[in-house]
């Protein structure tokens, strides 16, 4: 009796263990062709794993994708019957507590939010990770791939502690937290991947961590627009900003006019306006690693020479994007009392904003990576647009920005003014560097996401 009594849990443990197995590999020939997508964002500012969705399903796999819903995705997203978006609720700060609490608090939360949500998908091969942010969504994913016999992909952007540096500073407990759970949790995946080879090396040399890069490469749509294309959206967003709007309405009140371009009311024929101003565009999350006060600074810099008589365009700066400094940036530009220069801030559709990119004449990107270690998507699209590029100078620039080549990158306000007066003078110049960079763009045939994808993930994926 002793002895039955004795060998009974272990027998229940086997029993457990085998039922548990067996339920794992039911599981798992059942979910060879899914893949659970997780953002701990907002799913439609986060254009790189919207793209891994599509090219899943492009292999044959069903998606569910699972993040905040606070900004619409791309229509094909949407319209694709293999793809399931399933929402998070994200957890809004509270008004009382010091800010630790706040934090563990929105931890917990979404630990236990994230868990159950993953648990109530159907079973899948692969769960497929951002981070940033990782805390705690890399734990929660290993422990339900564990439970299911999912295998744990992350895809690794940037340093979530890192960022978290720029607020708090790189020596505060939360940081510090932050960065120990990023890297040792970071070890528990099947595969890795991230978007720089510094970043590939980092991960190796201080965390040991092989990873594998795969760069951003800009979608299909990410192409120059078309003139007749550029004068509908300028029209429509004249309807709504006025630095988009006709500075003089045309004489033929049958004659469509923007600020760019002017539609001929008897042939329909679309040209640019002469004396119009150049397109500037730059596209922000408007987040500490982006500091827009030294555009501000170039732009008033840009007026004066403009004022000293110098032969140069007005400007219309369209500055795209949301994000938690954007209401202090515009306080900022609306003391601007600019006379040759307007500013505006929109939020763009998705599907207009690869447009706007294709019709702008130049391109500025101030994100100056938490890491040093990511790069910026944003230049990744524009280039896709044969859109030349000023870029803030920072460590991994160099892998996508070419100086002089297919952009010029600066360190300040002062460097940034000057290539501005240098790339618009005698604006629009066909023989021009801003020209000639457009051209090195288009000549270097640069390869689209898909393509990339299907040379460098599947294989992995397949493998795995």
């Amino acid at each position: 009796m002793a002895a039955f009594c004795v060998a009974l849990p272990a027998v229940a443990a086997s029993l457990l263990l085998l039922l548990l197995v067996s339920w794992k590999r039911w599981r798992g020939a059942r979910a060879k062709r899914h893949v659970l997508i997780v953002v701990l964002g907002d799913v439609g500012r986060s254009p790189r794993m919207q793209y891994h969705a599509l090219s899943f399903v492009q292999s044959g796999f069903a998606v569910t994708l699972l993040g905040f819903c606070n900004s619409r995705p791309y229509e094909e997203l949407l319209q694709n019957s293999r793809i399931q978006i399933v929402s998070l609720t994200e957890l809004q700060k509270l008004p009382v507590g010091p800010y630790i609490f706040q934090y563990g608090l929105k931890v917990v939360f979404q630990s236990v939010h994230l868990l159950w949500k993953l648990i109530c998908r159907e079973p899948a091969a692969y769960i497929f990770l951002q981070n940033p942010p990782g805390l705690p969504a890399i734990a929660v994913c290993w422990f339900v791939g564990f439970l299911c016999g999912s295998k744990l992909i992350i895809d690794w952007h940037n340093y979530g502690y890192t960022i978290m540096g720029l607020v708090h500073g790189p020596s505060h407990c939360l940081v510090l937290l932050a960065k120990w759970y990023e890297k040792l949790c970071g070890r528990l995946s099947h595969l890795n991947l991230c978007v720089t080879n510094s970043m590939r090396e980092d991960l190796a040399e201080n965390w040991s961590i092989k990873a594998v890069t795969v760069y951003d490469k800009p979608a299909s749509f990410f192409k120059e627009t078309p003139l007749d294309l550029q004068h509908q959206l300028f029209m429509k967003l004249g309807c709504t900003y006025p630095a988009f709007k006709a500075r003089l309405e045309p004489l033929d009140l049958a004659t469509e006019r923007s600020a760019f371009t002017e539609r001929d009311a008897q042939s329909g024929v679309v040209t640019h306006l002469r004396g119009r101003p150049a397109l500037l565009i730059s596209s922000t999350s408007w987040t500490e690693d982006e500091d827009f006060s030294i555009l501000l600074a170039a732009l008033e810099k840009f007026e004066q020479l403009i004022l000293d008589g110098e032969s140069l365009p007005s400007l219309v700066c369209v500055i795209t994007g949301k994000g938690p400094l954007k209401e202090y940036y515009c306080s900022l530009i609306s003391q601007k009392r600019f006379q040759h220069i307007q500013v505006c801030t929109p939020w763009l559709e998705a599907e207009d904003y690869p447009l706007l990119l294709g019709s702008a004449d130049l391109g500025v990107c101030l994100h100056k990576s938490s890491s040093g270690l990511d790069l910026p998507m944003k230049v990744v699209d524009m280039f896709g647009c044969c859109l030349p590029v000023c870029a803030v100078k920072f460590r991994s620039l160099q892998e996508l920005v070419k100086h002089e080549e297919n952009g010029l990158v600066f360190e300040d306000a002062e460097e940034l003014a000057g290539q501005l007066q240098m790339l618009f003078s005698k604006f629009p110049d066909p023989a021009g560097k801003l020209n000639q960079f457009r051209k090195n763009l288009r000549e270097s045939e640069l390869l689209r996401w898909d393509e990339s994808w299907k040379q460098t993930v599947l294989p992995l994926v397949m493998d795995t």
